[in-house]
């Protein structure tokens, strides 16, 4: 049997200029549609990632407040995790592994004692993503419905 006869004449086709237009703006759509997507993502994870810092640094704050009866002063800063201040008994520590804790912007977290917001502790904030502070994209450890 002849294998030619059998299977006929295949007839080479190429793609229109339509067809290819088409499927560029396939492709230009769903790109619109995905790419913003990924890019919230990487954002969202950048403010999970600092709401649970926050979280972190506050559990060591609680440890410092434990051992040595009081928040470390707001002159102290957060440096006093890391390294014992000078005038402090108890301190068991280091609360951090590393000093000078930065959010995922690159910041240095704000650390006020007494706290404005939460009077009897401390208040803990990041700028957030827009580095301005006093907007609805801080990330803090008080409720802002106060």
């Amino acid at each position: 049997m002849n294998r030619s006869s059998s299977v006929g004449h295949a007839s080479r086709r190429a793609f229109t200029l339509i067809e290819l237009l088409l499927v560029l703006a396939i492709l230009a759509t769903l790109a619109a549609v995905v790419v913003p997507k990924f890019a919230n993502r990487s954002e969202q994870a950048r403010i999970t990632a600092t709401q649970t810092d926050i979280f972190q640094l506050e559990t060591a704050l609680d440890a410092f407040e434990v051992d040595c009866g009081r928040y470390p002063s707001e002159q102290e800063g957060l440096e006093a995790l890391v390294e014992m201040p000078a005038d402090v008994q108890g301190w068991r520590g280091p609360y951090l592994k590393k000093g000078s804790p930065k959010d995922a912007w690159g910041e240095a977290y704000i650390y006020r004692q007494p706290g404005r917001f939460n009077t009897t502790g401390f208040d803990l904030f990041s700028k957030g993503p827009n580095k301005q502070e006093g907007d609805d994209d801080d990330l803090v450890n008080w409720s802002k419905d106060q």
